[in-house]
């Protein structure tokens, strides 16, 4: 469901209460926050958040949710993610990125095997979160602590990585595909990497090319945004994906319109031929473009108890 709606005066500006997804190709040297807030700003939304932050140094897929799609955000910052990551080895930095100083220089060994190397990072992995990570400590950014000169333990965790494909290693210079499971740190992978190697490591280049369903050929730039505000919010509001676009991949359950209602109320409904168990998207049995109901969790006795719900529809 895409939908815009009334206009919404604060203080001097107008603003509209918009909903669905946007992806947006962030640019480098800006914070997710900041590419946020400029697109916020070009279709005067009352509200706007994105699911899971990028570097400044990163670029790539940032899914932005509008309005009642902040409800379904969680399911994208859950999701898997793709990269291409450009790692530089020799060097480390205190941040595990370019943007960081270089704290220690090695020469780079003879790398007779790196597929050998690579393969211990195939599959479940444990990492340490870098101290330059968005990763909150009593509600304190961990980046923020750090660029004050503060460092805590950090609790290990794991996480998964699909895949790790060599794309390119000439010189110090490798340039890895990587799919991996939610709350993967990819310049402590790089750093990782750079430890078993033994001189080192730092990402020099991310660009995130999968966010859950979402494709970076589905992406467009804050530059395009502003150059299509000029003919209108219609050009820009066409963009917006629907809120169910975020879970194509999740089963179908169709609900009459006095089960709907039920289920819109907040009460579990059976529904026959649905899914024995797991999460599903609810629709009302008209299909049409604003049917989206919400998402449902099939309980023990079949029936599909609602989760999260589109408001007013």
């Amino acid at each position: 469901m895409t939908m815009v709606k009334d206009h919404v005066k604060k203080g001097k500006a107008t603003q509209r209460k918009v909903d669905g997804f946007l992806l947006l190709d962030k640019s480098p040297g800006l914070t997710s926050n900041a590419s946020l807030q400029k697109v916020k700003k070009i279709y005067s939304a009352t509200k706007v958040g994105h699911t899971g932050s990028l570097d400044p140094l990163a670029t790539g897929v940032l899914p932005l949710c509008f309005g009642q799609a902040t409800k379904f955000s969680q399911f994208l910052l859950e999701a898997n993610k793709r990269y291409l990551a450009t790692i530089v080895l020799g060097k480390t930095t205190d941040t595990g990125d370019a943007d960081g100083h270089v704290i220690a220089e090695k020469k780079v060994p003879q790398i007779n095997n790196i597929e050998f190397i690579l393969d211990q990072f195939r599959g479940e992995i444990t990492q340490t979160p870098s101290m330059y990570s968005a990763l909150k400590l009593n509600g304190q950014p961990l980046y923020k602590l750090a660029r004050v000169g503060i460092e805590v333990e950090r609790k290990q965790r794991k996480v998964r990585i699909y895949k790790l494909d060599l794309l390119k290693y000439v010189d110090e210079e490798v340039v890895l595909d990587i799919c991996c499971s939610k709350g993967t740190y990819i310049r402590s992978l790089a750093e990782d990497i750079g430890t078993v190697i033994g001189c080192g490591a730092h990402v020099s280049g991310l660009r995130r090319i999968c966010s859950g369903p979402y494709t970076i050929d589905q992406t467009i730039t804050t530059d395009k945004l502003e150059r299509l505000r000029d003919d209108g919010y219609d050009a820009l509001d066409r963009l917006l994906l629907p809120i169910s676009s975020a879970l194509e991949q999740w089963p179908v359950v169709e609900l009459g319109d006095i089960t709907a209602s039920y289920f819109r109320h907040g009460q579990p409904v059976q529904v026959a031929k649905s899914p024995s168990r797991g999460w599903v998207r609810v629709y009302s049995e008209t299909r049409e473009e604003d049917s989206f109901i919400g998402v449902g969790e099939i309980l023990e006795d079949g029936k599909v108890a609602p989760r999260r719900i589109v408001s007013g529809n």
